[in-house]
């Protein structure tokens, strides 16, 4: 009964961490993160949002399953160094300062080696996969497929986006509209940022559909 307890407040002191971010009440429960193996923090921590397989639930936190392995870690690593500054971002993932490299590259290791995102049942929006396949030449945006591959599997630290959740994707294009939200300054800034907000609900609901099974 008392390992169950222990387990259970320990869970609660991460899901403090990873929802408040760092602050002295939690620095304790953080600190005990840097000592977690991977599989543990995915079965105590990641999966709360996440999924345990990384296939999340709720298009409020992204899907990971099957996601590019140097995309994750890229991306843990500047969670680590707060370097995303988006409202979720700090909400969310500010409280993992104490992650040390080799649970960065564990985490990205389990997450890329999940079966692939499930991708939604509809048909495709039409007005989408002309954005994605061709960009819009009018308004100088190239398309999505360039850089994320004609299924948009993504490759090495571009993202898969085939199957994600379409209502993360389309908030993750407004955060691109925004320079300050995302320090890199990287070429999606410079390509989502003229997306209109029906081309970026398009163009997400057809990437929401790619990767289905024939």
């Amino acid at each position: 009964m008392r390992g169950a307890i222990n387990r259970s407040q320990l869970t609660l002191a991460l899901c403090v961490v990873a929802l408040m971010g760092c602050s002295h009440t939690s620095d304790r429960a953080s600190q005990k993160i840097s000592t977690m193996p991977a599989l543990a923090l995915v079965d105590n921590v990641c999966a709360l949002c996440h999924g345990l397989t990384g296939e999340s639930v709720s298009p409020t936190f992204p899907k990971l399953a099957g996601q590019q392995k140097d995309y994750l870690k890229a991306q843990l690593t500047e969670f680590k160094n707060h370097s995303r500054m988006s409202k979720a971002a700090t909400e969310y993932m500010w409280g993992f300062t104490h992650l040390t490299d080799t649970q960065i590259a564990e985490l990205a290791d389990y997450f890329a080696a999940q079966p692939p995102m499930q991708a939604l049942a509809e048909a495709p929006d039409v007005r989408g996969e002309l954005i994605f396949r061709r960009g819009v030449p009018d308004a100088g945006i190239a398309q999505c497929s360039a850089c994320h591959g004609a299924q948009g599997q993504g490759q090495g630290l571009t993202p898969r986006v085939a199957g994600q959740h379409a209502a993360y994707m389309v908030s993750q294009l407004k955060v691109f509209q925004q320079a300050d939200l995302r320090l890199r300054g990287d070429l999606t800034s410079e390509i989502a940022h003229t997306l209109s907000d029906a081309d970026a609900e398009s163009v997400a609901q057809y990437m929401a559909t790619l990767g289905r099974a024939p």
